[in-house]
């Protein structure tokens, strides 16, 4: 499965490495099989400078990505990019090409502004709780959970637990064996309980 991660300029570091982590290790600690090809995505292909100065070079940009399987939408300082109709168009015609569409933390506003999430289950960060409400009523609102799950859209709540959501899609698409091994492969302590 290609699962694209779609990060910009302050996205949140955790958000989109700790996703990318999941998938590359599951592929790693897998027998006789790489089930997951994990890459990042920028708008641009060009270098992204994500939160506190973090510099990362996606592998692709928008005009040279492969099939996306699974697209994951990152969070962090969001404001700029939920403002760009380039971006909000790609994600939405991403989202419809897609299996599966997830976001990590304050990502659940860019899939908003995109038109991916309606009127859906959903959560983000508890910090911005408050303001996914206020901008998109429609919206059911979930808090004090580490991800929400309905029909092929998935969104995690903050930073770390976009690892949790990682390894619940792994168990979903492979095996709950195959996450367990990648979490303690990561010596994660794994929350399995979502919405």
């Amino acid at each position: 499965m290609n699962i694209g991660i779609y990060l910009y300029d302050k996205a949140e570091v955790l958000d989109f490495s700790g996703p990318f982590e999941v998938f590359s290790t599951a592929s790693r600690v897998c027998p006789n099989d790489e089930p997951f090809n994990a890459f990042l995505i920028g708008e641009s292909g060009e270098m992204v400078v994500a939160r506190a100065g973090y510099k990362v070079i996606p592998h692709y940009g928008f005009h040279n990505h492969p099939a996306i399987d699974v697209l994951i939408v990152v969070g962090g300082d969001h404001t700029q990019e939920i403002h760009k109709p380039r971006v909000t168009n790609w994600i939405y015609q991403q989202a419809h090409k897609a299996d599966f569409i997830a976001s990590v933390c304050t990502g659940a506003f860019l899939l908003a502004k995109a038109h991916v999430i309606t009127t859906q289950k959903v959560t983000t960060h508890w910090e911005d709780i408050a303001d996914l409400k206020a901008q998109f009523p429609k919206l059911n609102v979930i808090e004090g959970v580490r991800w929400v799950e309905e029909d092929h859209i998935i969104t995690s709540a903050g930073i770390s637990a976009g690892i949790d959501m990682s390894l619940h899609l792994v168990s979903q698409f492979h095996s709950l064996e195959l996450a367990e091994k990648t979490a303690r492969q990561m010596d994660f302590d794994w929350t399995k309980n979502g919405f």
